[in-house]
């Protein structure tokens, strides 16, 4: 099995994603946009939600509606730091949403993602994860996430990033073939430091302002 990778191409995504990617980009802005295009992905990654239909009144008339399927309960799990960004957008669109996050750093020398923090909702074994970091760039983080939260046994994982790298999608695959990745472009390559080329810098830094 193959993970399944869905590039979201929707031009108003496109468009925020190439003012996150130009270098003069305030650190106000650079989070306003992660802010609005995660409302955007989440807008994509959701089609699939499944409905049911009941009974409403309108103004006018009785008529049976489509309306989310209550069993259908979600958590928006962030990899801390940088998916807070995409994690705030998505949250203004489904405020029912639970959430977890993973804190996970990379080690600067070997770029193996170690973990300092894990909290997540008690009952996450009856809910759907989606997963949330900018960056899919060695994987490492992304993998490390999964496997995490395999252990707790959520009924469905996906995993959403702003920007890809094909390593981090090989990396990934090999790893989590059963969970699908979104993601709003696969950028061309890694650089020796694990930074996405042509990418937008190190989002969580560009979203803080901490360098």
């Amino acid at each position: 099995m193959k993970t399944e990778v869905t590039v979201i191409e929707h031009p108003l995504v496109q468009h925020k994603l190439t003012l996150m990617r130009q270098a003069e980009t305030s650190t106000g802005k650079f989070r306003q946009l992660l802010h609005e295009i995660g409302i955007l992905l989440a807008y994509e990654v959701t089609r699939d939600l499944p409905l049911k239909y009941e009974e409403i009144k309108t103004p006018l008339a009785p008529m049976f509606a489509p309306m989310l399927a209550a069993d259908k309960k979600m958590v928006i799990v962030s990899i801390m730091r940088a998916g807070q960004g995409l994690l705030d957008g998505i949250l203004e669109l489904i405020p029912s949403a639970r959430v977890g996050h993973i804190g996970l750093y990379r080690d600067p020398s070997t770029h193996v993602a170690v973990e300092y923090y894990f909290k997540v909702p008690h009952d996450i074994d009856q809910r759907d994860v989606l997963v949330v970091d900018p960056m899919l760039a060695t994987g490492n983080s992304a993998v490390a996430a999964v496997d995490r939260l395999k252990e707790v046994n959520p009924k469905s994982i996906k995993f959403l990033c702003l920007l890809a790298a094909p390593e981090g999608i090989t990396h990934f695959h090999g790893q989590h073939p059963d969970v699908p990745i979104y993601t709003a472009a696969i950028d061309e390559y890694l650089d020796e430091n694990g930074y996405i080329i042509p990418g937008l810098g190190d989002a969580g830094d560009r979203m803080y302002g901490t360098k």
